[in-house]
């Protein structure tokens, strides 16, 4: 398994100061600070239009940053999950900055970007180190005017033609070699124009080899909408929408 290599455009800037240390895409910040990274500084700006509730919550930002225009962004805060995240909820242990979380999806998401798929831009990213420990935060871009399969298949159902594009999606990224860590239908959006997109790389990376894990990925993906399913009273998914989704990913 390895990661993409760390290589830094041109428009990639860093900042650091004591215990902090950012990285973010000059061509998207106008005046970088690193208080960006706390929601509070954006409710002064009264630039936050939406958040959503997981392991903590997960802030919509927009912002117009002069020449480079309005910018639609989620800010993220890094936390655990499992058992331990019960008790060390949201420090993880330093070996390097280029090994944080931060920065191993920043990296990732840039990556991707390079290849051409659809999944979020990075925008900016901090670590603030304490002792053995860090934490982490990350800015990436929005996909705007899209809901993800949770949302929708709660309202209604959607056409084989989509079910086969998801799969063909899900076969884009696998086909060069980008592992999702928890390919589940939250992290799977549709836009106003039927595009696909997933979301959420936190702990994936590019593999060079592509034997087990694709199917693994798959199979998680086929859990999710299992769960939902018994736990959903209106949800609009059965196997034969999971065989349209194969279908897709098996056409190309």
């Amino acid at each position: 398994m390895n990661q993409p290599a760390i290589v830094k455009p041109c428009h990639e800037k860093t900042f650091q100061q004591g215990k902090v240390y950012c990285r973010y895409q000059g061509a998207k910040i106008n005046n970088f600070l690193p208080d960006m990274f706390d929601s509070h500084y954006w409710q002064q700006q009264q630039a936050i239009v939406g958040s959503a509730e997981g392991r903590g919550t997960t802030w919509f930002i927009t912002t117009d940053q002069a020449e480079h225009g309005v910018q639609h962004w989620v800010l993220r805060h890094y936390y655990r999950g499992g058992l331990i995240g019960k008790v060390i909820h949201d420090h993880y242990f330093y070996t390097g900055m280029n090994n944080t979380r931060a920065a191993r999806e920043f990296t990732l998401l840039q990556a991707m970007q390079e290849l051409g798929l659809p999944a979020p831009e990075p925008v900016a990213f901090r670590i603030i180190k304490q002792g053995l420990w860090y934490q982490a935060d990350l800015l990436s871009t929005r996909i705007n005017n899209a809901n993800d399969l949770v949302a929708l298949l709660s309202a209604h159902a959607i056409s084989v033609s989509l079910w086969q594009e998801i799969g063909r999606v899900i076969k884009m990224f696998h086909r060069h070699g980008i592992y999702h860590h928890d390919l589940n239908a939250h992290n799977i959006l549709i836009d106003d124009k039927d595009k696909v997109w997933l979301i959420d790389f936190d702990q994936g990376e590019q593999r060079q080899q592509q034997n087990k894990w694709p199917a693994a990925n798959l199979a998680r993906l086929l859990r999710s909408f299992r769960k939902e399913n018994a736990k959903l009273a209106r949800w609009h998914w059965h196997e034969d929408n999971w065989q349209a989704l194969l279908q897709g990913y098996n056409s190309n």
